[in-house]
């Protein structure tokens, strides 16, 4: 029998993706599911992370469904033993529901070629940190001539009707939720001093986005003009020519460490590995933080560069000095109540 050349291309990659993963077979039980975030980060994962793990993997099938964590663990949960999802991408207040629940099997560590470069913090064997999310201010530049430097300015009289906010049902709004009681004398135990605040600010609201997707494109629809916002999704839209910048609150850039899944159960689990490993390898990574994209690498072996190192942090020194980390085993035992709270009071 000969081979074309189609063919030994094809076994070529696939033999240097088992490399990886001694004793691996890439057999598909049905097409790998991805659950990514909405928004910049399906189409960072789109653009990178999936050619490099299809390269990796002899082409093997793959789909995106976006959405947010807490709706992952919804639909996982409620097909434990044939999860509709392989691997689960997780802020931390939701990876450690996903961890109490059983949810995810643990990442194959001691065959990873990338997971001991990770930065210690992202070194979780049930689910490494393959990228941080920095949290700031975004403003529009053309509306807003001075920038801010403080969660204060958002009750500023003059952007009454202006400023946007997402629900507590996204990470990006409780983190927003829990720095604001910080700001105000409470924190992970003490939420009330933020819902005190918010309705203080009910005159400047714009808009109550679903979720961080939603939000930028209030910017780019000019429907509002200041909000709490991720850095990454900040940085795309100005690569679009949307008036757009970042700025970081004098009390520090809140900031969260993203993880991503293998889901217990999942007929595809040595491909869901693959993909994780993908995610963190320093080409990947080293990708993702250029334009347009803009997201901040955990492998310590990807030099910042760009406007990561310009406006986040210059080394990973820097970036531990700066970022504000919050208690999500202490949100946690409160967040439900708060949605909920939150969905009946806070409305524009």
């Amino acid at each position: 029998m000969t081979l074309d050349r189609r063919q030994i291309l094809a076994a070529g990659l696939t033999l240097g993706a088992m490399s990886l993963f001694p004793g691996m077979s890439w057999a598909q039980a049905r097409k790998l599911v991805f659950a990514t975030f909405t928004g910049s980060w399906e189409e960072a994962h789109r653009d990178v992370i999936v050619p490099h793990f299809r390269k990796a993997t002899g082409n093997a099938d793959i789909a995106l469904d976006p959405m947010l964590s807490v709706d992952m663990i919804a639909k996982v949960s409620a097909a434990k033993a044939n999860p509709p999802i392989d691997v689960m991408l997780m802020d931390p207040g939701p990876r450690l529901s996903v961890i109490g629940q059983d949810l995810a099997a643990p990442f194959p560590v001691a065959d990873s070629k990338n997971y001991q470069d990770l930065l210690p913090v992202a070194q979780l064997p049930e689910g490494p940190g393959i990228f941080f999310q920095a949290v700031g201010i975004t403003y529009n530049p053309e509306k807003i001539k001075t920038p801010p430097t403080s969660w204060d300015d958002l009750w500023k009289p003059e952007y009454k009707g202006r400023v946007g906010i997402t629900n507590m049902n996204s990470t990006l709004g409780t983190a927003f939720m829990v720095e604001l009681a910080k700001t105000r004398g409470g924190g992970e135990n003490d939420i009330e001093p933020a819902f005190a605040a918010l309705k203080e600010l009910q005159p400047n609201l714009g808009a109550v986005a679903p979720n961080p997707g939603a939000l930028a494109t209030l910017f780019q629809q000019g429907q509002i003009d200041i909000s709490p916002g991720n850095f990454n999704a900040i940085q795309i839209l100005r690569a679009r020519g949307v008036p757009v910048e970042f700025a970081k609150p004098k009390t520090g850039t809140i900031a969260f460490l993203t993880t991503a899944h293998i889901t217990k159960n999942s007929p595809n689990a040595k491909l869901a590995a693959a993909l994780i490993e993908s995610a963190m390898a320093p080409e990947v990574q080293t990708k993702l933080m250029q334009a347009p994209f803009y997201v901040i690498p955990t492998n310590s072996k990807v030099q910042m560069d760009g406007d990561i190192a310009r406006m986040i942090a210059k080394d990973q020194e820097e970036l531990k000095a700066s970022f504000v980390f919050h208690d999500w085993s202490v949100i946690n035992q409160n967040r439900a109540g708060w949605i909920e709270r939150f969905n009946k009071e806070i409305k524009v």
